[in-house]
């Protein structure tokens, strides 16, 4: 019997075709020529990035560094190699002076607060810059981080359109080395850069590998929890990460609104052809 989790790879020049005619698509259906992203220095807004330069050209697209005074040298460098190789406009940030009169109210060892801090600094500073360079924000987060809510809300998962959100970590991966993505950045172990020595997956206690292949089955293949650990995976890991999706399920949907009328947005009132277009 095959491994049904050996569809996690991919096709990776359609895929950049699909996800290069999406970003052109949506950025011009909206009206706006331009696009605004952060860059981390870390592979999944590397990719965005080169996706987006292909999409609209690189004079089209805002690359933003946000450095807080504990993010590492590497990212910073990080960062300005893939400025280099997509030639997009670029502009540099720190944070602190915003961060740090809000850090003067959470307690030092508080990690996962002050990250979300830094997280929603940074995108008020991106969405301050979609106003001054007329372009959308850009989301970087992937579908693995997406499903286990590893995400700040209206932090890194807040943007106007997202390219990566059906790609799993290890896609993000996959087409970051066929694309041309410096391997010192993929290579790399996986950071949000919130504190100092934070990794994804020292936090979340689990590797990107393993969970994308039970991810896989439990969403693309619609296996049930035990037919998962039938297949092989650890009880204990399938119930965990269970838990997860569903207790993150509110940082995937639009908030709940209160049903009054006829036509409530979000249930009866949802595509532009509600207004006859």
């Amino acid at each position: 019997m095959s491994d049904p989790t050996q569809s996690l790879e991919i096709h990776t020049d359609l895929a950049q075709q699909i996800l290069v005619g999406f970003l052109h698509t949506e950025v011009t259906r909206a009206g706006f020529e331009r696009l605004v992203i952060g860059l981390s220095g870390g592979v999944d807004s590397a990719l965005a990035c080169f996706l987006a330069a292909k999409a609209l050209g690189p004079d089209n697209v805002l690359a933003v560094r946000m450095p807080y005074t504990t993010s590492t040298p590497e990212s910073y460098e990080h960062a300005g190699l893939v400025l280099a190789a997509t030639g997009v406009r670029e502009l540099t940030v720190p944070i602190a002076p915003m961060a740090d009169p809000l850090f003067e109210l959470v307690p030092p060892s508080d990690l996962v607060r002050r990250g979300n801090i830094l997280a929603r600094m940074r995108m008020i500073v991106l969405f301050d810059q979609s106003a001054a360079f007329h372009g959308l924000v850009v989301g970087t987060g992937n579908k693995t981080e997406l499903l286990l809510g590893y995400t700040t809300l209206f932090g890194d998962s807040a943007c106007a359109l997202n390219p990566l959100g059906d790609l799993y970590k290890t896609q993000v991966w996959q087409m970051a080395r066929a694309i041309g993505i410096p391997e010192v950045i993929v290579a790399k172990p996986p950071s949000a850069d919130l504190w100092a020595g934070q990794t994804d997956e020292g936090e979340l206690g689990f590797t990107y590998a393993e969970v994308d292949r039970l991810l896989y089955l439990l969403v693309d293949e619609r296996y049930s929890p035990q037919a998962c650990v039938q297949a092989g995976f650890p009880r204990q890991f399938v119930e965990r990460v269970v838990e997860r999706i569903r207790r993150s399920q509110f940082k995937r949907v639009p908030p709940p609104i209160a049903k009054l009328s006829d036509r409530t947005v979000g249930y009866d009132f949802l595509y532009l052809r509600d207004w006859g277009t």
